[in-house]
This record gives structure tokens, sequence and C-alpha cells, in this order.
């Protein structure tokens, strides 16, 4: 399956970088991992967040037919992972909104941003309100850690500018999902079900693997890790590999010592198959890019990700023994130019230095690239693959609903749900991400309803 001309070309609309900043602080890095060992673990997570954890509504508006009320909280993550959060991001703000009159029960939804939406009326306009209409199923709606009122100063627009941002967002949504539900809970609410749309679905499937009971679980547009996003997805083109690249190799302590906080080693892990490459070289056709080096995707990749040395592409590169074993074979290889340069007559120096010089140049660079990719994958799979969280309590309450050519989501060589949580129910729409989001969420909302009914079917006295 080919991915949307739409999605590339909307991608293409859009000139923001993404992580301008970098990798973020090393520091910031090693507490988040550390961290995650325990927030992937549901038995280890049962007390982090108070049964009667506060959460304050401090203004509410009449409508028609609903009732919108306006609340607040403090991040748990800023208890657990003091100063972590910026500053704007510790008050989490949520939008609760009910019907007037309940058709059966009361149930809530709760709907965690995608990339973009801002506050609260996109999910207000085009989920909240028909839920209501459509099935007297209420809304709440919490605003992402670096979003709307919580988003950072010195942050444009919707551009994380650092990875280890991303990190942090989903850690706190994790946990104030957590606090949400438990809040839910003590009001009466019943049933509760979690959703989102792209990276919403990433984080709503984040914030289920850790609450303790069956609940209803719908992510859209979002797979099994985010590690496919940004390294083969259209959105790969908008990050800043540059200076990534220059932190990478400016900075040992990535390859040093992040690279052994790293956990997760499933069959997906640290590699790219040559379908994902196939697939950037099409999205990066489509984009009008120059093509990658062909020799060292020759070199570095095949079948299961083993090269053709008898190297695995891993983090770090891998086979040499050593921490900087890449680094140590890069000036090896540049010392060898410079040894053949010697031995020429001079008659030829003078023309080939240049061109080995480029050559040499292009190939350190190829290589630092391959690198950074590489430790991109591992530090997104660590901190958003699902197989590194704990299985949801019952995933016959999942549905998941994807789009068929979605270019921002790829799921070429990575773990499907369906292998992760088996009895889960995958749903396939025509079109790519964008077409999806825009004219598919009756689709979306049809998912919601069928959930929803499924758990009420198979528990009906778990309140």
């Amino acid at each position: 399956m080919g991915v949307s001309r739409l999605d590339v070309f909307y991608r293409r609309l859009l000139l923001t970088k993404l992580f301008i900043g970098g990798w973020g602080k090393p520091e910031d890095l090693k507490r988040i991992f550390e961290f995650r060992k325990v927030i992937g673990d549901r038995e280890k997570c049962k007390s982090l967040v108070a049964e009667n954890y506060p959460v304050y509504i401090n203004k509410t508006e009449e409508n028609s037919e609903c009732q919108i009320h306006d609340g607040y909280f403090i991040s748990p993550l800023e208890h657990l992972v003091p100063g972590i959060l910026p500053p704007e991001a510790v008050k989490a703000r949520f939008q609760f909104i009910v019907p007037k009159r309940w058709k059966k029960n009361r149930p809530v939804c709760i709907h965690l941003a995608g990339t973009g939406d801002h506050f609260f009326w996109r999910r207000r306009t085009l989920m909240a309100r028909p839920m209501i209409k459509e099935a007297g199923i209420a809304s709440l709606l919490l605003e992402n850690p670096y979003y709307g009122y919580r988003k950072p100063k010195d942050q444009l627009r919707s551009s994380l500018k650092n990875v280890s941002d991303l990190f942090v967002m989903g850690g706190a949504l994790i946990l104030e999902s957590t606090a949400l539900l438990r809040w839910l809970e003590r009001e009466g609410y019943w049933p509760l079900g979690m959703t989102g749309i792209s990276m919403g679905g990433y984080m709503a499937s984040l914030a289920v693997t850790n609450w303790p009971k069956p609940i209803p679980l719908i992510p859209c547009l979002s797979w099994s890790t985010a590690s496919s996003v940004f390294t083969t997805g259209v959105l790969s083109n908008a990050v800043n590999w540059r200076e990534l690249e220059k932190q990478y190799a400016i900075n040992s302590v990535y390859e040093e010592e992040i690279i052994k906080l790293l956990e997760y080693c499933g069959a997906d892990s640290f590699k790219i198959s040559p379908e994902r490459i196939k697939n950037v070289d099409a999205i990066d056709h489509l984009l009008g890019l120059p093509g990658s080096d062909k020799a060292s995707e020759g070199k570095y990749s095949k079948a299961g990700g083993e090269a053709e040395d008898g190297q695995d592409w891993l983090v770090g590169g891998a086979s040499g023994g050593g921490k900087s074993g890449n680094r140590l074979h890069h000036l090896s290889s540049l010392q060898g130019c410079k040894k053949s340069l010697d031995t020429m007559p001079r008659s030829l120096q003078s023309t080939n230095t240049l061109l080995a010089k480029t050559d040499s140049a292009r190939w350190c660079q190829s290589s630092l690239h391959i690198e950074s990719v590489s430790f991109m994958k591992g530090v997104m799979d660590e901190c958003t693959h699902m197989a590194n969280f704990s299985v949801p309590v019952d995933t016959s309450l999942i549905i998941v609903v994807q789009a068929r050519e979605d270019a921002y989501i790829p799921r070429t060589g990575v773990l499907s749900l369906q292998e992760i949580w088996p009895g889960c129910e995958v749903r396939y729409m025509n079109g790519g991400h964008i077409s999806a989001y825009l004219f598919k969420q009756n689709i979306f909302r049809q998912a919601i309803y069928d959930a929803f009914n499924r758990f009420c079917l198979k528990y009906p006295n778990l309140q």
C-alpha cells in the first residue's frame, strides 16, 4: 500500500522544524528513562497517584444542550520528577463537557490532543458536542503539556523544542489521565474510556496501559510506537537532523551513557528494514528531496536489519566492542584516505585531494546521520513503544482506527498492535492521515460508541 499524496503535500506546506534545540539535556533524558522503568509497570504505579488526588472546577458555562466546566490540577509528574516540566505546564487544565440530560448511565470519554491541537475548541467542536447529541456521552478534554496555556514561551507553535519534551509530555499525560479517571470515579461517572487522534491516540494508549481496571480505549490514527513517525514518516523530514547529528557527534554522553538506559530490545528495535528504507525513498521522491546515499544503505541494511559485513545496525554501532567503535572507524577510514593520497604522484594529488576530501566528508556525514537516526529510534522506542509498557487489562475493549495510506504513521517494519495486544480490534479506512482527520470523524465516534457498548455488555456491574 502506498502513502497518501495529500499527507505528503500537506507536510510540504509546513516549514517549521521539530527539535530545533536538539535531544534535550542529558540529565533530563536520564531521569526520564529511569522513571519510564517505573511507569512502564502497572504494578509499580498503583500508588503514584492518590485515590483522592485534588482536582478543581473553577468555571461553568451553560449551553442549550450541555454544560462546559473548566478545571485544573497540578500535574502529578511535578511531584514525582520535580522540575522536569516547564513552569507553564505544571498546572494541568481541562474542559469537561456534560449533557444536561443523560440518556443512560453517565459515560465519560477522555480525549487527549493530537499534534497542533491547542486549547479545546477543535475537540469540542468535532468530537465532544456531536457525541452528546448522538450518544449522550460526556467528554473531558485534557490540554497536553507544551500546548495551549501549557506551552513554554520559547516554543514556536506546536514544534517541540527538544526530543525529550515528547517523553516528558507522555509521562505527564499518563499520570494526569490517572488523576482524572480517579476523580471521575469519585464523582460517580460510569463507564469511563479514553481516546485520541494521531499523537493523542499514542498518549491515550500509554495512559490506559497504566490503568488497573478494564477500560474502553479507542486510539485513532496511531500505532505501536512513535519511532517510525520521526524516522521514516513524512514528519522525519521536519526533524532538525543537523542539530541532532551535531550534538550526538560532540557529546559522547549519548553514546556512552544514555544508550545503557535503553531497555526495549524487541524484534523491531534499533534497525530499519529494506521495506522501511524503500518507504523513506518514496516519500523523499514525492517531496522532491535529494536521494540518500545508496551505498551506505546497502552496507547498513538488509532483511532483519543485519549489515552485510555481519554487524547489526544498532545504536552506537556495535560489534567492535568499544563504546566509540563507530567514531574510531570513521577516523581510521579518514586516515586511510589520507595515506592513499600521500602515496599518489604529485601530479595527481592536487586533482584528487579535493575529490577525496569531499567523498570522505560525504561518507562521514552519511554515517553520522545513520547513527543519529538509529539513536532516535532507540530513545523513541524506549519511551513510546507499547511493548515497553504493561498490556491493558482487557484488550477486547480496544478498537484501533487506522488509515491504510497514512504517511505520518508508518506501520511497516514495526510490531503491530495485534501482536502486542492480542484480542484488540483494528479497523482500517481508505485514505491517508489528513483526509481521515478532516472527513472521517464520524468513524472515530462510532468506534467510541462500539467500545463503550462492548464494555457495558461485558461488565454491567463493574462500577
